[in-house]
C-alpha cells in the first residue's frame, strides 16, 4: 500500500497554518488531530486527515483506495474534511474576551434597558466591577476551543490572580502551550484539562514557573500512558491531588522521585494488569486511591503475613474498587491489612452477587475489615460493627472447631488454612469470647419453609390502621408484594412506597425502590417490618 507524504506543499494554503499535522481542530462539536494536509486523489483541492477523539465520528483508518494516508490508534477513528470545515482554534486571551467581556458588556447593555427609573442602578457599579477579567480567580474556558497562549505576556496583564483554570475539551496540542499559558498565572492551584490531547514537553523542567503552585490536575480522557505521566510529573512537584480516569494506563510503575506529594489518585476506567497497582504502594501521603472499572480481580501483600499489616499504602484511608472481578474474599483479607483504611467502596463486584443474602456480604465485609468507618457510602455504626462481628464468629464457628479451635485457649490452634481464610476470626474470639454450641450456625438445606420470612407490615402515615403480620418465601419479588398488599389493604388505585427497618441496623430506614427484585435482595429478614405509604 502506497504511503504518501504527509505534508505535501500544499500546507499554506487555504489560510491553513503551517504546523497544520500535529495541531488540533473542531469540527461540527467533535474534536481532533490533524495526521495529514494534503490531496487525496481522484478528489480535487485539499484535505485534511484528522484522527478524532471520539472514533465514532470517523469513516476509516486512514486509508483511501489503496493508498494509507495517516495512521489512526482505532480502525474507524479518521476521515477527511476540508479545511473551511474545520477550526484550529483561538489563542487564550481571545477565548477570554468572548467568555468574560462580553457577558459584562451585555450585563450593561440590559443595564441601559432597564435604567428608566435611578433606584434600579443601585449595585450596578460594583457588579461590573467584581466581574472584571483581571478580577478573576476562576476561569472556565471549557470547549471554547483554546488552541495557543497568545501574545507574549498579555495573560500576566489580563487574569494575573487566577487560583482555577478549567480548559477541558479544548484544542491544545502540547503542554508547552500550557506552560506557556499557566506560568503567567503564579497563584494557579486548580488545573482541569480534561479531554485533550496533549504532547509529551521534550524537557519537562524548562519553565520551572508553570506549575510551581499546581495542588489539583485533572487529566480525565487525554489518552494517556502511565510513563508518559511519570515523564510529565516533575513538573508538577506540589501536587496533592491527580485524576486520571478513562485513560491508556494499563501497567504502573514506580513513580521514583516524583509524585511524591500525591494524596488522592484516581485511577477509575483504566484497563490496569493485576497486581500492578502495588508499584505505587510507596507513595507516603496517599488518602484516597479509586481504583473502580480497572479490571481488578487479585491483590496480594507480600510482606504481611493473616493478621499482620502491611508497609505499603500506609496513609491510605479510602479505596474505592467498584464495579471490578473481585470473586474471592481472599482480597477482601488483603485489605485487612492496610493500616489506615476505613472508608471502602466495593459495589457491583462478582463476590457480593455470589452471597444469597446482600446483607450478609456486607455483615461479611464489615466483619473481615476491622476499622471500616464507611462501606458502600454507609456509615458503620459501632452496633452494626458488633452485629456483623457476633454474627461472623457464629457463622464460621463450626469450622473454627473442626480445624483445630477450641474454647480453651490452651487447646486453641486452628491450622493455618483456616487462619489464612479468617485472619481476624482469633482477635474476634478474643473480643467476644468463642460462641456457644447453641449459637453455631448450620447451612440448612433448601426447603420452602426455611425460606419464609414472617414480616409486620405497617402504615406509619395512616396511624388507625392495624400492622398486619404475613408469612411470605423471601423469593417474592416486589411487585406481588405491592399486590398482595393493595387487597390486604384496600387501597384504590395509590402507587405504594415500601421501606423497611431491621433490628440490626436500628434508627435507618432502607428504601425498597425496584418492584422487580426479590426481598432477599435488599436482606430483609424474619422478623423486620416493612412500612408502607402510599400518594
Amino acid at each position: 500500500m502506497r504511503v504518501p507524504d504527509q505534508t505535501q506543499p500544499t500546507t499554506m494554503h487555504e489560510g491553513l497554518p503551517s504546523d497544520a499535522v500535529g495541531r488540533r481542530v473542531a469540527c461540527d462539536g467533535e474534536r481532533g488531530t490533524v495526521r495529514f494536509v494534503g490531496t487525496v486523489p481522484p478528489t480535487a483541492g485539499l484535505w485534511l486527515g484528522v484522527e478524532w477523539d471520539n472514533p465514532d465520528r470517523g469513516k476509516h483508518d486512514g486509508s483511501h483506495e489503496g493508498v494509507h494516508y495517516f495512521t489512526c490508534r482505532h480502525p474507524k477513528g479518521g476521515s477527511f474534511v476540508r479545511p473551511k470545515k474545520a477550526s484550529f482554534g483561538v489563542d487564550y486571551l481571545t477565548a477570554i474576551r468572548r467568555r468574560y467581556e462580553m457577558e459584562v458588556q451585555q450585563v450593561l447593555g440590559e443595564e441601559i434597558q432597564i435604567s428608566t427609573r435611578t433606584v434600579e442602578m443601585v449595585g450596578f457599579e460594583a457588579i461590573t466591577e467584581k466581574q472584571k477579567v483581571e478580577n478573576l480567580t476562576d476561569v472556565a474556558l471549557r470547549l471554547c476551543e483554546v488552541s495557543s497562549p497568545g501574545p507574549a505576556n498579555e495573560i500576566r496583564n489580563t487574569t494575573p490572580h487566577v487560583l482555577m483554570l478549567d480548559l477541558c475539551g479544548n484544542l491544545l496540542c502540547c503542554w508547552d502551550d500550557v506552560m506557556a499559558v499557566t506560568e503567567q498565572m503564579e497563584e494557579l492551584k486548580e488545573l482541569q484539562l480534561s479531554h485533550n490531547r496533549l504532547r509529551v514537553p521534550s524537557n519537562p523542567t524548562v519553565r520551572p514557573r508553570a506549575f510551581s503552585c499546581l495542588r489539583v490536575l485533572s487529566l480525565t480522557n487525554c489518552a494517556l500512558t502511565w510513563p508518559q505521566l511519570l515523564e510529565c510529573a516533575p513538573m508538577w512537584p506540589l501536587l496533592e491531588e491527580l485524576y486520571v480516569s478513562e485513560n491508556d494506563i494499563t501497567e504502573l510503575q514506580k513513580p521514583n522521585n516524583v509524585l511524591q506529594s500525591l494524596t488522592v489518585l484516581d485511577l477509575s476506567t483504566n484497563p490496569l494488569v493485576d497486581g500492578t497497582v502495588l508499584s505505587i504502594g510507596e507513595l507516603p501521603r496517599l488518602e484516597n486511591l479509586n481504583m473502580s472499572k480497572t479490571g481488578l480481580s487479585t491483590l496480594r501483600f507480600e510482606d504481611a503475613l493473616p493478621g499482620c499489616k502491611t508497609a505499603m499504602f500506609p496513609a491510605l484511608k479510602t479505596l474505592s474498587v467498584n464495579s471490578n472481578n473481585i470473586s474471592e474474599w481472599s482480597v477482601i483479607n488483603e485489605l485487612e491489612k492496610l493500616q489506615s483504611l476505613v472508608r471502602l467502596s466495593c459495589r457491583q463486584n462478582p463476590l457480593l452477587s455470589q452471597e444469597r443474602n446482600p446483607g450478609t456480604a456486607m455483615q461479611l465485609l464489615i466483619a473481615r475489615v476491622g476499622r471500616l468507618e464507611a462501606l458502600n457510602r454507609w456509615t458503620v455504626l459501632p452496633e452494626d460493627r458488633r452485629g456483623a462481628e457476633l454474627d461472623y464468629c457464629k457463622m464460621f464457628g463450626l469450622e473454627w472447631l473442626a480445624s483445630g479451635g477450641h474454647r480453651d485457649p490452651q487447646q486453641n490452634r486452628p491450622s493455618a488454612e483456616f487462619t489464612a481464610q479468617h485472619p481476624r476470626y482469633q482477635s474476634l474470639i478474643q473480643k467476644y469470647g468463642a460462641p456457644e454450641d447453641s449459637e453455631l450456625k448450620k447451612q440448612e438445606p433448601f426447603a420452602l419453609k426455611n425460606q419464609l420470612l414472617s414480616i409486620t407490615f405497617v402504615c406509619p402515615d395512616e396511624t388507625d390502621r392495624k400492622s398486619v403480620v404475613k408469612k411470605l418465601p423471601d423469593s417474592m419479588i416486589v411487585q406481588k408484594v405491592k399486590g398482595l398488599l393493595y387487597r390486604l389493604l384496600k387501597i384504590p388505585g395509590a402507587e405504594l412506597k415500601l421501606s423497611y427497618t431491621s433490628s440490626k441496623m436500628e434508627g435507618k430506614e432502607i428504601e425498597i425502590d425496584n418492584d422487580l427484585k426479590p426481598l432477599q435482595f435488599y436482606s430483609i429478614e424474619d422478623g423486620d417490618k416493612v412500612l408502607v405509604r402510599w400518594l
